[in-house]
């Protein structure tokens, strides 16, 4: 039988969820999540959205960096972190690979990310991504095309960048031969749970 390597975020999900007592679907219904899904991404099945790990932080009183770093106390004053090219960690999506950098550091007001935006056309996404927040964008190389639900479709190369309010449906495609490369910065959502459709 083959082992899968456990993640730091399959160890983390784990490790609260037993220390809460709760079920699958006890953590389930806290994060706004369905047990089967929460279940998936224990067992390393499935890699979960942002828009997803941002129901999990929140479900689980953590934030998203939490998710994919050891158990720490809180840092206070003063914090700094320094991540050296090839130190984030690896988060792989369906239509993303995201680095997550500085990821040691927690509580944090900003999750920044440097990702190669896989996904090639409007339909790779079964549904819009959207999530409290705001995102910021600069693209590194290659072109992509931003699709939000009320503006057109805008195509923006290196050097051009965006910002969106997260609340609105949106998605990133790659248009250029390679896949594109950017910079990923999006806030980190308030401590208050909400209910919101599954990316």
């Amino acid at each position: 039988m083959s082992t899968r390597e456990e993640t730091p975020l399959m160890q983390r999900l784990r490790a609260v969820r037993q220390q809460n007592n709760w079920t699958l679907e006890q953590a389930g219904k806290e994060c706004g999540i369905a047990a089967s899904t929460l279940s998936k991404i224990e067992n390393g099945l499935m890699s979960p959205t942002y828009d997803v790990l941002q129901k999990l932080a929140t479900g689980l009183n953590l934030d998203v960096s939490e998710l994919f770093t050891s158990a720490r106390d809180a840092m206070g004053a003063g914090r700094c972190v320094v991540d050296r090219a090839g130190q984030g960690k690896p988060h792989k999506t369906p239509h993303y690979d995201h680095q997550l950098l500085c990821a040691q550091l927690s509580n944090k007001k900003i999750m920044p990310f440097h990702t190669c935006i896989t996904a090639r056309k409007f339909s790779d996404f079964r549904d819009w991504s959207r999530h409290d927040g705001e995102e910021f964008v600069y693209v590194l190389s290659g072109e992509i095309e931003l699709h939000t639900e009320y503006y057109a479709p805008a195509q923006l190369g290196p050097g051009d960048c965006f910002y969106i309010d997260s609340r609105m449906g949106h998605r990133c495609i790659s248009v250029s031969e390679e896949n594109a490369t950017v910079i990923w910065v999006a806030t980190q959502r308030n401590s208050q749970k909400h209910e919101s459709g599954d990316t």
